[in-house]
C-alpha cells in the first residue's frame, strides 16, 4: 500500500494504540476510530468522511474524570460498537459524593449515512439519588487522511471559529483547494454550559433510574437526535449489513460455534469494508488508513470471495474499468491502459501535495485485472458484462504489451517514474522489501516473479475470452502466454536453491532473495509440476511455516526480520494464495495444515485476523505476536479463509458447462463436516455437503434448483 514502510515505522514509533487496542466503524466513504472508551482523542482517532477527518474530539468525562472501563468491543456483524464503563467516586453535590461503581455508563454507537449516532445510557445501580456532572469535549481539525498518517504539511487551509446554537456546534473549514468542509455534534438534552469546546450537562438521576442522552456527528448539519431516529437508523445500518453478509453462497461447519464463528466473523469484515458504489459493491482494503478503493486489494478480495459472491468481482472490475488510464502522467505513475492502483478524495490529493488522488503506480494492477476477469466469465457464464469490459481489456493488454514490457524482453518491470510514486510497485511496495541475496537493492527497472505469474494469467484469459467472443487475437494471446511461462521458467529458476527468484534486476540478474511471492506463482499454475513439488516442499519446511501461516521471507535471508512489515511477517492473504497455489498441484492436505494455522492465529485474535502479525516461530502455550499497527480489518485478510476453504475442499465453478467440480476435497483437523448452501451456478442453485468418513471426505449434493451438477473427480 502507498508509503506502506514510512506510515508503519512512524506509527511504530509514535507509540500510539495498537489496532487490537482501537475500535473501527464503517459506512460508506466514512469511518470512525476511537479508543475502548468510545473517546477520540486525536492521534490516529477520529470521524473521517471522504479523507478527510471531521471530528477530532469527543471525550467523554463523568464528575470531570474518565470512566473506569468495564468492557467494550464491536459486534459481530460490525454494526454496533459498545462500551460499559462505571463511575469513578464523584464530586460532592449538595453534601454529598456517590461512591464509584454505582453507575453504570452504556455507549453504544454505530455509522449510517455519513453520520454517527451515539447513546449514552446511565443507570443508578446506587441507594441514593445521585447529581451526575457529565462533560463532553469535541473538536474538529480536517486534517487530511495523510496529516494523520504523519505527513507535514507547508500550508493549510482556515478552520472558523466553531459556533453553537443551545444544543449543537458546527465546525467548518475552507481547505486550499477551495472546497469548504463542514461538521457538526449535536446532544439530545441542551447542555448547562456550552462552548466551543466542551458541553457539560447536570443531571438528576434517582436510584434505580436510567437516562439516556443522544448524541450525533456529521459531515453537515445535524438534525436533533433523539430516540426515534436514534432506532429507526439502527434498523436501517444493521439491515443493510444483514443484506450485504447474505450475498452469495454459505459455508457452515460443524455445531462447534468457535469455527463459524470465525467464518461469520470473516464474512461481516467483507462485508463491513463492502461499499454500495453506482458501479456495483467494492470491498475497500482496511481500516484505519486505507478505507478506499485500491486495485490490487479489491481484486485480489474479490477472487477471494469469487466462489462464493461473483457480485464483488463484478463490481471491482466495473470500477476499475471505469478509472483506466488513458494518458501518460509520471506524477501519477500512468501510461494509457493502465488499472489504478489508489484514489483518494482529500485536500491534499486534490491539489496534488500527494499523488494518490487517482494514484497508478501498481505494476501488478492491471495484469490481476485480465486475469480476474477470465475467472468471472468461468464463474459465471456472464459474458454479457466481458462484451462490456472489452475494450478496458483489449486496452489493459496493450498496456502490459507497450508499457509494461518496459525493456522489450517479455517481462512486466516497474520503476517509479516520479519522486512522489512508490519505490517498490507490487503488493510488498515497501522500500526494502526487494533486494539480492545480500541485501543489496536492485536497480530498475525491477522484474518481479508473481507479477510475470499475473500475466501469465492475463494472457490465458484472454485467449479464454477471445474464443469465446470470437475474437482473431485468441490465438496470438494464448502463444502470449507460453512464452511468458518459458521466459519465467528460464530465467527466475534457481536450480541450486531448487526456488525462483524474487526479481530480476534491471540488468537482468536475478535477486536471489527467497520469498514467498513464489507462492503467488503457484496460483496462477505457471511452475512445471516438478518444480511446483519443489517450491511446496520448501515453503512448507521450517523456513518459510512460522507454525501461524507461511511468512513473506524464508529464515536466513538477508533482511529477514520476523517484525518487519514484509521480511518475514505473515500475512494471511499471503498464505491464502500459497495455499491455493498448492492445491492446483495436488496439495491439499498441506492446504489443510495452513488453514488450521491460520485458524489458530484468528482463535487469539478474536477470531478476526490482522493485516499481519509477526513471523516468530510458533511457541506452545503462547500465542501469534502481533504486528502494532496492522489494518483491521483488512478486506484481504478476512477473505483469506475463504479462498483457503475453497482450495482445501477443491472445489471450482463453470457456470457456463453448469457444472461444480470437487477434486479430491479434504477436511481441515478437528472439522468433521461443512456444508456450503445456495451456490449459484448460472440460473441454478445448490447445496454440497461434506463429510469425513473413515479417514476420507465424501461429497454429497444436497437440495438443488434448475440444471447443474455435482462432480467428484477423484
Amino acid at each position: 500500500m502507498d508509503d506502506a514502510y514510512t506510515v508503519k515505522v512512524t506509527a511504530l514509533e509514535s507509540g500510539e494504540e495498537t489496532p487490537e487496542q482501537l475500535q473501527a466503524l464503517k459506512s460508506g466513504d466514512c469511518f470512525l476510530v476511537a479508543d475502548g472508551w468510545g473517546d477520540l482523542r486525536e492521534g490516529a482517532e477520529g470521524l473521517f468522511d471522504n479523507d478527510t477527518r471531521i471530528l477530532s474530539r469527543l471525550v467523554l468525562r463523568v464528575g470531570q474524570a474518565r470512566p473506569s472501563r468495564l468492557s467494550s468491543g464491536v459486534s459481530q456483524d460490525n454494526v454496533f460498537f459498545t462500551c460499559h464503563s462505571t463511575n469513578r467516586p464523584l464530586p460532592p453535590m449538595g453534601g454529598k459524593s456517590a461512591p464509584a461503581g454505582v453507575l453504570h455508563l452504556e455507549r453504544r454507537r454505530f455509522l449510517w449515512e455519513r453520520r454517527m449516532f451515539e447513546r449514552i445510557r446511565i443507570s443508578n445501580h446506587g441507594v441514593e439519588d445521585v447529581l451526575l456532572p457529565l462533560s463532553v469535549d469535541y473538536g474538529a481539525d480536517f486534517a487530511d487522511i495523510f496529516e494523520v498518517r504523519g505527513t507535514v504539511r507547508a500550508r493549510k487551509g482556515e478552520i472558523a471559529p466553531p459556533g453553537t446554537d443551545g444544543r449543537r456546534v458546527t465546525f467548518s473549514y475552507m481547505g486550499l483547494d477551495g472546497v469548504e468542509r463542514r461538521s457538526c455534534v449535536a446532544f439530545s438534552e441542551p447542555p448547562a454550559r456550552m462552548s466551543a469546546s466542551r458541553a457539560e450537562f447536570m443531571f438528576s438521576l434517582p436510584r434505580g433510574r436510567t437516562l439516556d442522552l443522544y448524541v450525533e456527528c456529521g459531515a453537515d448539519r445535524c438534525d436533533a437526535p433523539s430516540p426515534e431516529r436514534w432506532r429507526v437508523h439502527a434498523l436501517q445500518a444493521r439491515l443493510a449489513m444483514r443484506a450485504k453478509r447474505r450475498r452469495g453462497a454459505s459455508l457452515r461447519g460443524p455445531r462447534s460455534p468457535r469455527f463459524n464463528d470465525w467464518l461469520d466473523q470473516s464474512r461481516a469484515d467483507v462485508a463491513l469494508l463492502t461499499t454500495e458504489l453506482p458501479t456495483g459493491p467494492y470491498p475497500y482494503a482496511g481500516t484505519p488508513w486505507f478505507s478506499t478503493p485500491f486495485g490490487r486489494d479489491g481484486i485480489i478480495t474479490a477472487w477471494q470471495m469469487l466462489w462464493l459472491d461473483p457480485s464483488l468481482a463484478k463490481g471491482v472490475l466495473t470500477y476499475l474499468a471505469m478509472r483506466q488510464a488513458t494518458e501518460s502522467s509520471a506524477f501519477a505513475d500512468s501510461a494509457p491502459g493502465k488499472i489504478m492502483h489508489e484514489t483518494r478524495r482529500g485536500e491534499m490529493s486534490a491539489l496534488g501535495e500527494v499523488p494518490f488522488g487517482l494514484y497508478y503506480g501498481g505494476v501488478d494492477t492491471t495484469c490481476l485485472f485480465v486475469a480476474l476477469a477470465g475467472a468471472y466469465a468461468r464463474r459465471t457464464g456472464d459474458l454479457e458484462t466481458i462484451r462490456r469490459l472489452w475494450p478496458n481489456l483489449i486496452a489493459a493488454v496493450g498496456w502490459m504489451k507497450d508499457y509494461g514490457d518496459v525493456q522489450g524482453t517479455g517481462l512486466i518491470a516497474y520503476q517509479r517514474a516520479a519522486e512522489t510514486g512508490l519505490s517498490n510497485q507490487g503488493w510488498k511496495d515497501s522500500e526494502d522489501s526487494i533486494f539480492h541475496s545480500d541485501g543489496r537493492f536492485p536497480k530498475g527497472p525491477i522484474a518481479l516473479l508473481e507479477v510475470q505469474g499475473y500475466a501469465y494469467s492475463a494472457w490465458q484469459a484472454m485467449a479464454d475470452l477471445g474464443r469465446a467472443l470470437d475474437d482473431p487475437g485468441a490465438a496470438e494471446w494464448a502463444a502470449k502466454a507460453e512464452s511468458t511461462r518459458d521466459l519465467v521458467e528460464e530465467r527466475f529458476w534457481l536450480e541450486d536453491e531448487q526456488f525462483y527468484a524474487v526479481a530480476l534486476d534491471g540488468d537482468g540478474a536475478p535477486c536471489r532473495a527467497i520469498a514467498s511471492n513464489a507462492g503467488h506463482l503457484l496460483f496462477t499454475g505457471l511452475p512445471s509440476a516438478d518444480r511446483a513439488r519443489a517450491v511446496t516442499r520448501r515453503m512448507l519446511s521450517a523456513e518459510f511455516r512460522s507454525g501461524w501461516g507461511i511468512r513473506t521471507l524464508a529464515t536466513g535471508q538477508a533482511r529477514f526480520n520476523p517484525m518487519s512489515y514484509h521480511d518475514g511477517s505473515v500475512w494471511p492473504h499471503d498464505t491464502a494464495m500459497a495455499a491455493a497455489g498448492m492445491a492446483r498441484y495436488g496439495e491439499r492436505r498441506a492446504v489443510a495444515m495452513l488453514l488450521n494455522e491460520i485458524y489458530s492465529a484468528a482463535t487469539h485474535f478474536q477470531l478476526r485476523l490482522p493485516e499481519l502479525f509477526c513471523g516468530f516461530e510458533r511457541l506452545t502455550g503462547e500465542p501469534p505476536i502481533a504486528y502494532p499497527v496492522a489494518c483491521l480489518p483488512q478486506a484481504w485478510a478476512a477473505g483469506s479463509v475463504f479462498m483457503m476453504m475453497q482450495a482445501a475442499l477443491g472445489v471450482s465453478v463453470d457456470a457456463i458447462e453448469g457444472l461444480v467440480e470437487v477434486d479430491d476435497p479434504t477436511l481441515p483437523p478437528g472439522i468433521e463436516h461443512l456444508v456450503l448452501s445456495n451456490l449459484q451456478v448460472g440460473e441454478a442453485v445448490v447445496d454440497v455437503a461434506f463429510e469425513r468418513l473413515n479417514g476420507q471426505t465424501v461429497v454429497a449434493p444436497r437440495r438443488h434448483r434448475g440444471d447443474v451438477r455435482v462432480r467428484m473427480l477423484r
